[in-house]
């Protein structure tokens, strides 16, 4: 007896000082978690909570209630889900043939309440990226096939359709759509209510104030600034963008890719380079204002053929 009570009280010491990050999972006795998932160091899952086999989650992730995480789900190191999220269900894609494809998250990020993100398709590349440090608040969509970078914003009802590519310091207002194969560039913000249906330019503001299209607006000053770029970063993107979306410049007749190749051979600022050079991208190579569709293989891209029995 003496015995066990002194293995007890050293497990107790051990215990308490076992470090936060080296302290076992934390799963509530109302969560299903297959015993062969992946489960790190410090990880909570609260009640109703379903873990599927092929999941691994990183150390300290933290699961509220009613989360369900399936599929071949791999999540980063102290990522937060809210209750209602559904992580990692099969694509809602007709062309998806029932492969091992993989949904991928990045480490801190926060995913609030009933999120629906989908791992990629056979012909999409087979993977859904999702980088760090990003902010998805409710009810957000995110398709098949979509790449995200790392320090996103994504507001209330952002969907995102299949293929999407969002870069890197990316705000989206709420109720915003993204139509399949668009790209945001970098440090770009989408106004809420925006219904995206071509490429957005990377650091610039892109709303539908005036119609239910798309337009640039301006530079996204407050943006750059909460990035660190310096007043003469910002001057010349504005410079930039005068040139080629101010009302004068759409009135010259002049056509807008010649403006672009004007601006690119003089300048030297890398970030009016990177911003014509998508530009470019998209108007010379792209396919409805999205350079990502001109790269669909449409074949590969159909359904296949439903069977009926004879």
């Amino acid at each position: 007896m003496e015995t066990a009570n002194r293995n007890a009280i050293e497990m107790n010491v051990n215990a308490l000082n076992t470090k936060p990050n080296e302290r076992q999972a934390s799963i509530h006795p109302m969560a299903v978690v297959h015993p062969r998932a992946v489960v790190g160091k410090n990880v909570c899952v609260g009640p109703f909570c379903v873990v599927d086999e092929h999941v691994k989650l990183g150390n300290g992730c933290q699961l509220h209630n009613n989360v369900t995480i399936t599929g071949y789900t791999s999540v980063g190191e102290d990522t937060t889900f809210f209750p209602g999220c559904i992580i990692g269900a099969v694509p809602q894609d007709l062309k998806y043939r029932g492969g091992p494809t993989t949904l991928e998250i990045g480490e801190r990020n926060i995913f609030r309440e009933y999120i629906t993100a989908h791992p990629g398709t056979e012909v999409g590349g087979g993977v859904t990226r999702i980088g760090d440090n990003n902010l998805f608040m409710g009810a957000i969509h995110i398709g098949h096939d979509v790449i995200i970078g790392s320090n996103c914003i994504l507001a209330n009802e952002v969907l995102l359709a299949g293929h999407v590519v969002i870069e890197d310091n990316v705000t989206i207002g709420g109720h915003t759509g993204v139509h399949h194969f668009t790209s945001i560039g970098k440090h770009a913000m989408v106004g809420g209510m925006t219904k995206v249906t071509s490429d957005v330019p990377p650091f610039l503001t892109v709303a539908s104030t005036r119609s239910t299209r798309q337009e640039v607006r301006a530079v996204n000053g407050v943006g750059l600034k909460r990035s660190n770029f310096t007043e003469a970063e910002i001057l010349r993107l504005k410079q930039a963008y005068m040139r080629m979306f101010s009302r004068r410049a759409r009135s010259s007749g002049i056509p807008i890719t010649d403006t672009i190749q004007d601006i690119l051979a003089k300048t030297d600022d890398e970030n009016v380079t990177y911003l014509c050079k998508f530009l470019l991208r998209s108007f010379e190579c792209g396919r409805r204002g999205r350079y990502l569709e001109s790269l669909r293989n449409n074949e590969s891209l159909n359904p296949p053929k439903r069977t009926t029995k004879a």
